[in-house]
């Protein structure tokens, strides 16, 4: 494969602190891409010679986005529920038994489909690495399905057999099969293993059920991750740092302790302001967070409950304008943070060594992706 040059980068966020500014920016910059990695970042005008040169005219790069948090295998949608969210109507996890019902019905061609649409629509807006869950199936033989065709389109995929409770009164049973055929199952096709960890939500698992899936996910093979404090305070964020979890996602109610606990622990923060945004309920304490020094991602988390967006520009413009993040601190979440919650140092970043994972934007600076909210500036570059 040919070396090629990319050059007319005015602004090149790198993530890289060896070039001194809080992202690591050069100006007037270039990048030489072999064989689907970084060769040599730096000023374009000691760029070493390439096979051929990609011209970008002046414009802005940044690393690809990471969208650390998705669940985009899924048919049908969920408008009527979101219509009656706006008129009131509280969000409680019940809906997703109609995503269950329509992912089953779907075949896999079905399935597929949808879902090779949705990737395509995240790289359109510059997402270069997506995690995609299961958890519409519900029954095994839908649950492998749904991640087998997954893992058809990322590596980075997530068993989340225990995403909704239909029924408490056999939750035990529930929990043997997630924990036992249903694991085995489908752990081949996964990296990690999810649990929506929410004692306030009848339809969702408590602390002691979370730990039972995530123990059993560990001792499979797979690495840990948690949908934790959405609805309520609760034992997500505590459970996720107690087994050494990757990541807990939405972070919305927050108590110093888990602050703290979140701050002395290798467990990053994932925040998804889309869901707030989408279901009218407060934005976690981003600042907060970052101040106290915890490691802060942002995701999408695009799904057709609570929140069908899969825009990370989307998102970055809601967290600098709604949860007090900088625009620096607001990429860098979506980026470099978006790697350490998938615990990944190869993307994130452009350096040497790291994947060409290069999202261009039709701007001058980084600060247009929520400066301009809505429009379409950002897109993955292919070299």
């Amino acid at each position: 494969m040919a070396s090629v040059l990319v050059s007319g980068i005015r602004e090149l966020v790198t993530n890289d602190p060896r070039h001194g500014s809080e992202l690591g920016i050069l100006r007037d910059a270039a990048v030489i891409v072999e064989h689907g990695r970084i060769a040599w970042v730096g000023q374009a005008e000691r760029a070493p010679a390439a096979d051929r040169e990609h011209d970008l005219g002046g414009r802005a790069v940044v690393p690809g986005f990471v969208d650390s948090h998705s669940h985009l295998v899924f048919a049908g949608d969920r408008h009527l529920e979101f219509a009656a969210r706006m008129t009131g109507q509280r969000y409680d996890g019940g809906g997703i038994a109609s995503t269950i019902a329509a992912t089953r019905a779907a075949s896999d061609d079905e399935l597929r489909a949808l879902l090779q649409a949705r990737v395509a629509e995240t790289a359109a807006q510059g997402t270069t690495t997506i995690e995609i869950k299961s958890g519409y199936g519900g029954a095994m033989r839908d649950e492998i399905r749904t991640l087998r065709i997954a893992h058809e389109f990322t590596t980075e995929t997530t068993f989340l057999g225990a995403h909704y409770v239909p029924d408490r009164n056999r939750i035990d049973e529930q929990l043997m099969e997630i924990t036992g055929p249903m694991l085995e199952a489908c752990a081949p096709f996964a990296r990690w293993i999810d649990v929506f960890c929410e004692p306030a939500s009848q339809f969702a698992f408590d602390y002691e059920e979370s730990k039972v899936v995530l123990k059993a996910g560990l001792a499979a093979g797979l690495q840990a991750r948690v949908h934790g404090n959405q609805l309520a305070h609760g034992p997500g964020v505590q459970l996720a740092v107690e087994l050494n979890a990757a990541s807990v996602d939405h972070c919305t109610y927050l108590s110093d302790k888990d602050v703290e606990a979140l701050a002395g622990s290798d467990t990053v923060a994932t925040l998804l302001p889309g869901v707030e945004f989408s279901t009218r309920s407060p934005y976690p304490d981003a600042r907060a967070l970052i101040d106290a020094g915890v490691t802060v991602a942002l995701a999408t988390d695009c799904n057709p409950g609570t929140n069908f967006s899969s825009s990370m520009p989307f998102v970055i413009a809601l967290a600098v304008c709604e949860m007090g993040m900088s625009p620096a601190q607001a990429l860098w979440a979506a980026t470099a943070g978006g790697a350490k919650a998938l615990r990944r140092d190869d993307i994130g970043l452009l350096k040497a060594g790291a994947l060409a994972h290069l999202t261009v934007l039709d701007a001058p600076t980084y600060v247009h992706l929520a400066y301009r909210p809505g429009v379409p500036i950002a897109w993955a570059l292919r070299v």
